[in-house]
């Protein structure tokens, strides 16, 4: 049944061309971790791979396209480098956001204490009552 299910969640496995096989003669899956250390890395497993008694091949996916092809190594590192700025960016508009926020407010509220300084208002002495 196991073998049924992954079936449509294989990936062509091949490393530089090369057809990966398990122990059991099978194609690997490619998968991602959900591990809280390796929390969404790729890896290549059999398609028996966490089920009981099943084959444990494992091989990181990353970690073989990086060393093929160093292009692939210098995009990532420029994928990282275009997060961290664009984080940076989202900061300072936040605080942006929130001073103009703080200035309109502030404007509104010279606004409203100036005009309620400015209205006529109605005294009636006390006395002549």
């Amino acid at each position: 049944m196991a073998a049924e299910s992954s079936m449509s969640s294989r990936s062509k496995s091949s490393s530089h061309g090369v057809l990966l096989l398990c122990s059991h003669g099978e194609r690997l899956v490619l998968r991602t971790s959900g591990t809280k250390e390796n929390y969404r890395h790729r890896f290549w497993g059999c398609v028996y791979y966490g089920v009981h008694e099943g084959c444990n091949f494992f091989r990181w996916a990353e970690s073989e396209t990086e060393l093929g092809n160093p292009k692939i190594a210098r995009k990532k590192k420029k994928l990282a480098s275009l997060k961290s700025r664009t984080k940076a960016a989202e900061w300072k508009l936040m605080v942006v956001a929130l001073l103009g926020f703080v200035g309109w407010a502030g404007f509104l509220f010279l606004l409203l204490h100036n005009f309620s300084m400015s209205r006529p208002k109605c005294v009636i002495p006390l006395n002549m009552v």
